[in-house]
């Protein structure tokens, strides 16, 4: 296991991070996985023991059992609190009141102090925004968190699936009131879809953010255990919750040229797939999250696959994305700057 810093801090976090989203399976999350505390347990123990020291997770997950499944298990374990990095987040639907939800200054304050209780900790490496919340002013957001952070209950704050747009105004919003920044972008981001290096990722790069990466393998589709007719194993997510959105026949194509590849490193095609991301630079840490403890396993070896500049090659070609203004424009026009200019 490799270690990253997160953005411009000085937190190293493990390239891979355990993802909570199976934990609890209540509601509609049961779509996702439907561990109980012992598997829980298991999962953990075994991520720790790898050298494992993120772990992800949501106040939404099962509303709240995830958190308190989380908690319970580090807990029973008795792992040491300073070699862990616990990350939340808060957004979503907890509740059918009008306060509920979003990012008003009521409902995160809120938030922090019951995901607290749930984990069972005096505090949070990593508070994330869920989303866009487009009613709440952002500057009453980025005011919340930076109190959450001069408090001690929060140490960084990072965002998940926002435009670029978005992300950019808060940090120039926290950088003109010296409020905490954002350090991590959690995204959407795979072989199948690189969506995220037409904007998102130059931003990361710039402004010197983590890139933490969700959904690796596309909500299974990238397991190579699909066929292109949607057909998988039965009770597999992808066959009762199409999510991602993924251009199916991209991520066929993928596939295909990932067999290969997987049977000369001797892994899985999913373990290509998450290997192509830890080759990516700008990819602070793949949040890899599982049904079972055969998956969990399945993912961590991916850490072992090394692809050679060969397999990347081929990967980059069935992959890449289609010209899109005004990215093409862009770097046309920057070719006249390329190249220094020769005196004769």
């Amino acid at each position: 296991m490799r270690y990253n810093l997160l953005g411009q801090t000085g937190l190293y976090v493990s390239e891979l991070c355990l993802g909570t989203m199976t934990f609890g399976g209540t509601g509609h999350w049961a779509r996702m996985g439907r561990l109980q505390i012992d598997d829980v347990t298991a999962q953990i123990k075994k991520a720790f023991d790898v050298g494992i020291n993120f772990i992800d997770t949501a106040n939404v997950y099962s509303l709240g059992t995830s958190e308190t499944m989380t908690g319970q298990a580090i807990k029973n374990l008795g792992l040491p609190r300073d070699q862990l990095v616990i990350a939340t987040k808060a957004t979503g639907i907890m509740n059918e009141l009008p306060n509920g939800r979003g990012q008003s200054r009521y409902h995160l304050m809120n938030e922090i102090d019951a995901s607290l209780q749930r984990l069972q900790l005096d505090h949070i490496d990593l508070y994330q925004l869920h989303g866009f919340d487009p009613l709440t002013p952002m500057e009453e957001s980025l005011a919340t968190l930076n109190d959450l952070v001069r408090s001690g209950k929060v140490r960084y704050i990072g965002l998940s699936n926002m435009a670029a747009w978005q992300i950019m105004k808060a940090l120039a919003l926290s950088d003109k009131r010296g409020w905490a920044r954002f350090e991590s972008v959690q995204a959407y981001y795979t072989i199948a879809g690189r969506d995220l290096e037409r904007e998102v990722i130059p931003l990361a790069q710039d402004q010197k953010l983590g890139v933490m990466v969700w959904s690796p393998l596309a909500g299974g589709l990238l397991s190579g255990k699909y066929k292109p007719d949607g057909q998988g194993p039965e009770g597999a997510r992808r066959t009762s919750f199409d999510f991602p959105i993924v251009d199916k026949a991209r991520a066929f194509r993928c596939v295909e040229a990932m067999r290969p590849i997987a049977e000369r490193h001797h892994a899985s095609v999913a373990q290509v797939a998450i290997a192509w991301l830890l080759h990516q630079p700008v990819v602070s840490t793949v949040i890899v999250g599982a049904r079972t403890m055969e998956q969990l396993e399945d993912n961590l070896a991916a850490t072992r696959v090394r692809l050679a500049d060969e397999d990347l090659a081929i990967l980059q070609e069935v992959s890449q994305l289609p010209p899109e203004y005004p990215g093409w424009m862009i770097a046309f026009q920057g070719q006249y700057r390329a190249q220094a200019p020769v005196k004769e």
